[in-house]
């Protein structure tokens, strides 16, 4: 026997009495590896797993024929019917995506372990090879299947996408199943090693049981009937401690008292009961207004963060001070509940702007003073005053930047929100008072604000990833985070700490925050930044959950992170999504770039595949992340477009037209109206003095604000609901027209009339010189009448001299137009 199998790869416990353990290689001996447990604990039992128990988690085993078996779970992705979906094996050994399509690499249904599967099998010398070969499974429709971080043969490539790899050494004989006597005490430090120190060790990881743990119990600081509750859900903690006291003077001597485990009576009578992860403490008294926090100490390894010296943020405390805490315990009795009266517009009726609460009041101009400039009560003023640019554009939905406590240090601090550090609290440093919990009562009346103003409130929300420090961690970095074998920390956010959703209490931390956020605050929706890394699975769920709490609750995913994209899957549930495809293509094709076809694809709503429903589409050309809008497109060779030229502006009116005539859900970017520029710089996340919307240029640019607020304004009118589809429309309501060799398109809107009489024309000519566009006999011999070109719009007709329809309809260089008929 080498000395190299002698290394244990990894062991993972299962069920809290059994487990698995991976050898670096087959085992070749009759008798069983001599292993146990740390401190020479021996195991109830250990025999060789079937091949196939490697398989489920690896992708691959070989038979006892010596043929090699590929397996996908359809467990692992319920949303693809095996009855239906072809599923192909791909990887170095035949293309990669070459393989789609082909019968030879198509997977067949079978079962493994008992489970329903896709399996392809053959020869395993086909899979030999240096380096070993890499593989991934992929469906006709060119959907990769994602490989789990805590896949025993995961390798990743200096792009940093993931695979598994074929080991010829590991072929499923190298993996042994184990029992215990007794369920381990999970607050310890688990390995296991070989007996007499003949090899190496590796720590014992929980996984699908300790992953499941949960419970219903309320969480937090909970004051009711004179009494204040602790909970805290820390499954793997040897030692919890609060420290509470009454003012933020005493922090250094505060009372501390000891959470003890808190049982729960089990489904079956006469059950003992079971702990499910939550400590407890009741203090006699009703703490509302004050300070706490937590020690959690647990064990010490690779797959822990636990340090009993660092203060813990409740991640259910409803304010906070600071990144870190202390939390401010709240009666929900005193805090009271959001607006709920107002009725949020249905989907496919909002026009929505994304913003950023200090960008927007920073330069507003009404007085108020720097603090106020700084938080919640300065915008609260701007959202009162008459002259409120927002409603002035006509938006009837705000999308806020991160409002959650982020990891800013200091209130002085500029930070675009997205580093979080608790998802119940409003960030402390926009609160005008953070030791009071103002924030709390300054961010329900702003909401309030809003609504008054007929303006829906989306709060944009980051649960894929936390910031600095990372409580959660404190608390259970193997339960809250993607963690691989060696204890390093999943990177697909580009944050450092991927958030394992899809652990129960993980999930319904997800869940419960932004039902506080409806609750407490009033929010509408919400849009789920890098939602990729939530999975399509979790976002049904937290979808289930939110619309019993708000049957009309406005959910956005932005469908991506480096790791993949999401958009396809999510069509079939009831989430939007960010439509980056849509962007792309508007910057590049109003500067001559992409096809009338491929504009004619998002004009309509990106059916099918990105979108099953229309208002599936969040049409936009600029969010906060990257340069704006009028920096990508300017003729400025530096990318600085805070003097546009004459054409970078008239490019911009088209953008506009194209964005309000298409589709779905219309999102732009605050100051996009008027031409925002961060002079060309490309990450601004820091920098306040950039991101500050300037409002003089409303004025420099009063003609583009107009624009805008005009097609809004007409988009959200009577006439404009050709643009507002609740369903998908009949197969003729689209007609659309192309000039050979030209990329103008022009469309009409309820060609077939299946929505009554009222049709609306629509055309582009996005190149530098002019474009003539053939209609039929039908469309030119009718009475049109010109509402917008790519100056000006009037819902009754344009004056001076509009543009008619003939046999050829004819498109200056850069324009557009906008014609009804209603006949």
């Amino acid at each position: 026997m080498s000395s190299v199998s002698h290394k244990i790869v990894q062991a993972c416990l299962e069920t809290p009495t059994s487990g698995l353990i991976e050898l670096a290689h087959d085992w070749g001996e009759a008798h069983s590896p001599g292993v146990c447990l740390s401190g020479d604990v021996q195991l109830a039992s250990l025999e060789r797993a079937p091949a196939s128990a490697y398989g489920v988690e690896s992708g691959y085993f070989v038979g006892d024929n010596g043929e090699i078996c590929f397996v996908v779970l359809c467990s692992k992705h319920p949303r693809l019917d095996p009855t239906k979906e072809t599923i192909y094996l791909a990887g170095d050994f035949n293309g990669w995506a070459h393989a789609i399509g082909k019968a030879e690499w198509a997977m067949r249904a079978g079962t493994v372990e008992g489970q329903a599967a896709w399996l392809w099998t053959g020869p395993m010398d086909r899979f030999r090879g240096n380096p070993w070969p890499r593989f991934k499974f992929v469906t006709a429709q060119q959907h990769w299947l994602p490989v789990p971080d805590e896949a025993p043969n995961v390798v990743r490539d200096v792009q940093g996408n993931i695979n598994y790899q074929v080991n010829p050494d590991c072929t499923g004989r190298h993996v042994f199943r184990f029992t215990l006597h007794a369920p381990l005490d999970l607050s310890r430090s688990w390995r296991i090693a070989w007996r007499e120190g003949k090899g190496d060790s590796a720590i014992l990881r929980p996984t699908t049981f300790f992953h499941a743990l949960a419970s219903e119990l309320p969480l937090g600081a909970i004051v009711r009937n004179g009494q204040t509750t602790f909970r805290l859900f820390a499954p793997r903690a040897s030692r919890v401690e609060l420290c509470v006291c009454g003012d933020l003077a005493d922090e250094k001597n505060p009372h501390r008292y000891e959470l003890k485990r808190r049982w729960e009576l089990g489904p079956d009578e006469g059950d003992e009961g079971r702990w499910n992860g939550i400590w407890e403490v009741i203090l006699n008294q009703a703490l509302h207004g004050w300070f706490y926090w937590y020690h959690v100490d647990g064990p010490k390894d690779e797959l822990s963060s636990f340090d009993p010296a660092q203060r813990v943020l409740d991640p259910y405390a409803w304010a906070a001070v600071s990144r870190s805490g202390p939390g401010i315990v709240l009666d929900a009795t005193v805090i009271g509940t959001g607006d709920r009266h107002f009725r949020t517009p249905v989907w496919h009726d909002l026009v929505i702007a994304e913003a950023h609460v200090r960008d927007l009041i920073a330069g507003a101009p009404i007085v108020a003073t720097d603090g106020e400039r700084r938080g919640f009560a300065g915008l609260l003023r701007w959202v009162e005053s008459p002259s409120f640019y927002l409603d002035r554009l006509g938006v009837n939905c705000v999308e806020l930047q991160p409002i959650q406590q982020n990891d800013a240090q200091t209130p002085e601090e500029y930070h675009w929100g997205y580093m979080t550090t608790n998802w119940f609290s409003p960030s402390c440093f926009y609160a005008s008072d953070p030791a009071t919990a103002s924030g709390v009562r300054e961010f329900q009346e702003l909401i309030a604000a809003f609504h008054r103003r007929r303006m829906a409130v989306v709060v944009d929300v980051v649960y894929n990833h936390v910031g600095v420090p990372a409580g959660l961690a404190l608390i259970d970095k193997l339960y809250y985070f993607e963690v691989d074998n060696a204890g390093g920390l999943s990177n697909w956010s580009g944050c450092g700490n991927d958030y394992r959703a899809r652990s129960a209490m993980a999930k319904r931390l997800i869940i419960d925050s932004c039902r506080h956020l409806i609750e407490v605050f009033g929010v509408d929706g919400f849009r789920f930044d890098l939602a990729e890394l939530i999975g399509v699975e979790v976002l049904r769920e937290i979808e289930a959950e939110l619309k019993r709490v708000k049957h009309d609750v406005i959910l956005i995913a932005e469908p991506w992170s480096f790791r993949g994209h999401i958009a396809g899957a999510l069509s079939e549930t009831g989430w939007a999504s960010w439509n980056d495809g849509y962007r792309n293509c508007l910057r590049d094709y109003i500067r001559g770039g992409s096809t009338a076809a491929q504009l004619e694809y998002f004009l309509k709503g990106s059916p099918w595949y990105f979108a099953r429903w229309p208002a599936q589409t969040v049409n936009y050309t600029e969010s906060h992340d990257d340069r704006t809008w009028i920096d990508n497109i300017t003729e400025h060779a530096e990318g600085n477009g805070a003097y546009p030229t004459a054409q970078d502006r008239r490019r911009t009116h088209l953008m506009a037209a194209i964005l309000f005539a298409s589709i779905g859900i219309p999102m732009i970017s605050a100051g996009q109206d008027f031409l925002r520029s961060k002079h060309g710089v490309n990450n601004t996340y820091l920098r306040g003095d950039l991101n500050a919307l300037d409002y003089r240029r409303l004025y420099r640019f009063s003609g583009t604000h107009a624009y805008f607020a005009e097609w809004i304004a007409f988009r959200l009118s009577e006439r404009g609901r050709l643009f507002r589809q609740w369903s998908r429309p009949s197969e003729g309501f689209f007609r659309s027209y192309t000039a050979a060799g030209a990329n103008a398109l022009a469309i009409i809107y309820n060609a077939d009339r299946s929505q009554g009489p009222e049709r609306l024309l629509f055309a582009i000519n996005p190149a530098i010189h002019d474009v003539s566009i053939p209609l039929d006999a039908e469309t030119a011999g009718r009475s049109w009448r010109q509402i917008a070109d790519h100056e000006r719009f009037a819902s009754n007709g344009l004056r001076g001299m509009p543009q008619p329809i003939e046999q050829d309809l004819y498109l200056p260089a850069l324009s557009c137009g906008l014609w009804i008929c209603w006949s």
